[in-house]
């Protein structure tokens, strides 16, 4: 059995990215967290061939793309192919905290399994 559990404060402090792939040891696709300062105008960046995942943990991310500008709040989830232009920048006066999973060559077949049908079913289907 094997997993790891930290959070974003246990792996820096103040802005700036947190390497959470090396410190959790996560090995089948890139995984970071972010923190932006207030007022922190990224860079408009591209990858060759992995696209990423980003979800707003808390405050207002705009995200900046050759066709215009999204903003995004917590909660909200944004995809973005490799090759798109992006650039993410926190407008507000107060910190912004994104966390991003990367990869290619996607998706996995459904494989998974209940470890106790008699009890994980139920569960299992009470989400909705």
């Amino acid at each position: 059995m094997a997993y790891t559990v930290s959070s974003l404060d246990e792996l820096g402090d103040g802005p700036g990215f947190r390497k959470v792939r090396a410190a959790l040891n996560v090995t089948a696709f890139g995984v970071n967290g972010l923190v932006f300062a207030p007022n922190y105008e990224g860079p408009n960046h591209y990858h060759d061939t992995q696209d990423e995942l980003y979800f707003v943990h808390s405050g207002t991310a705009t995200f900046r793309f050759d066709d215009g500008e999204r903003e995004v709040g917590p909660g909200g989830i944004v995809h973005v192919e490799s090759t798109t232009h992006r650039a993410i920048s926190n407008r507000t006066d107060n910190e912004l905290v994104i966390f991003v999973v990367g990869g290619k060559d996607g998706y996995v077949e459904r494989d998974g399994h209940l470890v106790d049908p008699e009890i994980d079913l139920p569960r299992r289907q009470g989400m909705h």
